[in-house]
């Protein structure tokens, strides 16, 4: 029987089926992500009870690291990765958007395709060989065209004689950071170049129109109305940063010596549970680098939460 709008009675039961085959899937999609993430966050923190238990809000301040007599402190991990990260975001930062706002703006049409090609290829090479290439072609260079003369330049020099001093042998933290900005560029440019080519063209034309520059139509027109997808690549970034492990535990040096040299070796959350899980030497051990695992959840998470209320300032701000 047919119904008022000529649809039969079994293609409306067929309709109701798969709609209501849809929503379950997809609240089960949904729910299914919340489970994950709560046996992961649960997982850890009764991973961790061990360690935060005998060693207590100490190992976030104590900078040693000996398995055999459980004196475990994570400090110089938690430090190594977030300077790691800091040197990253602000070598990678400006060179993605100077390259971005250069395919956007400046670059000839059939430049474009190649550019953003080799932008993507980058993103694709797995993170292993970065570290491969950083350990073998980058350090060396490194070392020998800028550590070296850098360190004798600024021998003697108070603070930094130390923040540019320590061992020379091309690995360390600032080799690490650079490292890891080479690795994050490739998707701060692709996002910050996605969102640049959604601002209207009618914005720029009239902004052209009135006399103004390239670098003020950016400054002016691109970046205000394209602010929250910039920063959502930014931190997209940093996210990659702060979890980044193969490619840094090649070249950081892993060492759990906290030091003020950029030079010097150093180690990251990462780079420690990855060079030290599998050979744990006690539930101590293995407790204390579940608790470094932790940590670095809640820094991604604070991170995820600052550029969420960043995002909604920013919104406030366009609707006032």
């Amino acid at each position: 029987m047919a119904g008022s709008s000529g649809i039969s009675l079994s293609t409306l039961r067929q309709h109701n089926f798969w709609d209501a085959v849809m929503r379950h899937a997809t609240r089960t999609a949904a729910l299914t992500v919340l489970l994950v993430l709560g046996g992961v966050i649960y997982t850890l923190v009764v991973g961790s009870l061990p360690a935060l238990n005998q060693l207590g809000l100490g190992f976030f301040s104590s900078q040693r690291w000996n398995p055999v007599e459980e004196n475990l402190g994570g400090l110089t991990a938690i430090y190594g990765t977030l300077i790691t990260a800091l040197i990253a975001l602000v070598i990678a930062v400006p060179i993605s958007l100077g390259i971005a706002i250069f395919i956007t703006e400046l670059c000839p049409r059939w430049l474009r395709r190649p550019i953003g090609i080799a932008i993507e290829l980058l993103a694709g090479i797995p993170s292993i060989i970065y570290g491969i290439w950083g350990l073998f072609v980058f350090a060396p260079v490194f070392r020998d065209w800028f550590q070296i003369p850098v360190n004798n330049a600024v021998d003697g020099i108070p603070i930094l004689s130390t923040v540019f001093g320590g061992q020379i042998n091309g690995y360390g933290i600032l080799t690490a950071g650079i490292i890891l900005s080479i690795m994050i560029l490739p998707y701060i440019t692709s996002i910050t170049r996605d969102v640049f080519e959604t601002v209207p063209a009618v914005l720029k034309e009239s902004a052209y129109g009135l006399g103004s520059t390239t670098w003020e139509v950016v400054r002016k027109v691109v970046l205000p109305y394209s602010g929250a997808g910039v920063i959502g690549g930014i931190m997209l970034g940093l996210g990659r940063a702060l979890g980044e492990t193969m490619a840094v535990t090649f070249v950081v040096g892993n060492s759990h010596r906290l030091t003020g040299s950029l030079f010097s070796p150093g180690t990251t959350i990462s780079a420690s549970i990855a060079n030290e899980f599998a050979e744990a030497e006690n539930v101590m051990h293995e407790s204390a680098l579940t608790l470094l695992g932790l940590t670095l959840f809640v820094i991604t998470f604070i991170v995820l939460a600052a550029a969420r209320l960043m995002l909604l300032r920013l919104e406030q701000r366009k609707g006032n």
